[in-house]
């Protein structure tokens, strides 16, 4: 247990030794981790897992001495611990920051091995059920917990997206095309997509591309004008000097939160279908959609040689990724005594 300012992190001593375990993995090179996730959990993507019966009593207990006014629980994987008997009444709101069942049916459905196998839309609706609130992280979500858990109060609390304009002395690199994510299951199957069906598109046009994260360090054979650059201290130097962002994401859920960071920095990004999903529809978006390998290429040209002007992007995020607007809905949540709000005394549940 340990105390952060006005928050409190539980977990229990089990739980801690699987996060170190998971930290190590993280250090270790993209591919050998993939493969010893595969190794271990006999599948492609592992969404989560749930707690021990001994972890969950643990993390009860401990809650239940701090007598919190509410504890927020990151994800569905936690919420086992809701059911015991000391918690019942508690005010626990959980962050759904993806709606599982839906991710592992499209992960499925292009081919891939999903664990756990047994997580249905019915187990969904009960796990996110036992708190008094959840926070979704896009409208779409939203409307489809609301169908699941129509008891319980849903509100939207999207990631807030500050602009973070360019330095006057740096300038975009003409043609170069970014790309940040992990080595993700969706992240991989899109960036293969992608350099298999739309990079042959783009020859002899001067466009270059820069793979951010992990993702492109577990790529093999990255074709001639691609680079893979890794984990960076910090993506703006990168964002601020690339000249569109590309998100070809096949499968997935949630909301991608790469297209906020590109958006914030003054990036216009060629988007597919899934990877838009959730997100505020308006004109002046600056997300172009394309459906397919060609229209995907099209797009790319087409923007790279009339680029949208960064304002129209970091617009976009004060629209509609404010900090208000995306902590309203937890600050009501948050509130006490018929709407009276105090200080919450707030616990996470990292089980």
């Amino acid at each position: 247990m340990r105390q952060l300012g006005s928050r409190i992190l539980i977990t229990s001593p089990a739980a801690l030794a699987q996060q170190i375990a998971q930290a190590l993995l993280r250090i270790l090179p993209p591919e050998l981790a993939a493969r010893l996730r595969r190794t271990r959990h006999k599948a492609d993507l592992v969404l989560g897992a749930f707690p021990s019966a001994e972890d969950t009593r643990w993390c009860a207990r401990a809650v239940a001495r701090l007598k919190p006014e509410a504890v927020l629980i990151d994800t569905i994987f936690r919420t086992p611990v809701l059911a015991e008997p000391e918690l019942k009444g508690l005010n626990a709101v959980i962050i759904a920051h993806d709606i599982f069942h839906r991710r592992a049916l499209a992960m499925e459905a292009a081919g891939y091995s999903v664990q756990p196998r047994d997580l249905t839309r019915a187990r969904e609706a009960v796990l996110l059920g036992r708190a008094r609130a959840i926070a979704a992280v896009q409208p779409d979500e939203a409307a489809i917990i609301r169908a699941m858990c129509p008891e319980v109060a849903v509100f939207t609390a999207p990631m807030p997206a500050l602009p973070c304009p360019a330095p006057p002395d740096v300038k975009r690199i003409p043609g170069r095309l970014v790309f940040v994510g992990g080595a993700g299951l969706p992240n991989l199957d899109g960036m293969r997509w992608f350099l298999s069906e739309i990079w042959p598109l783009l020859g002899g046009h001067g466009i270059t591309l820069d793979i951010l994260g992990d993702c492109g360090t577990a790529l093999r054979r990255l074709p001639p004008g691609v680079r893979a650059t890794g984990r960076v201290p910090d993506l703006a130097p990168y964002l601020h000097r690339a000249s569109l962002a590309i998100a070809p994401l096949r499968a997935g859920s949630g909301l991608k939160l790469k297209l906020l960071d590109y958006a914030r920095h003054g990036l216009s990004t060629i988007v597919t279908p899934p990877a838009l999903a959730g997100f505020a529809s308006d004109p002046a978006s600056p997300f172009i959609i394309a459906g397919s390998a060609v229209m995907f290429a099209e797009a790319v040209r087409r923007v790279i040689q009339d680029p949208p002007a960064t304002e129209t992007a970091m617009e976009y995020c004060v629209r509609y990724y404010g900090e208000e607007a995306s902590f309203a809905g937890l600050k009501a949540a948050l509130q006490n005594d018929g709407g009276q709000e105090k200080k919450p005394h707030l616990g996470t549940v990292p089980l």
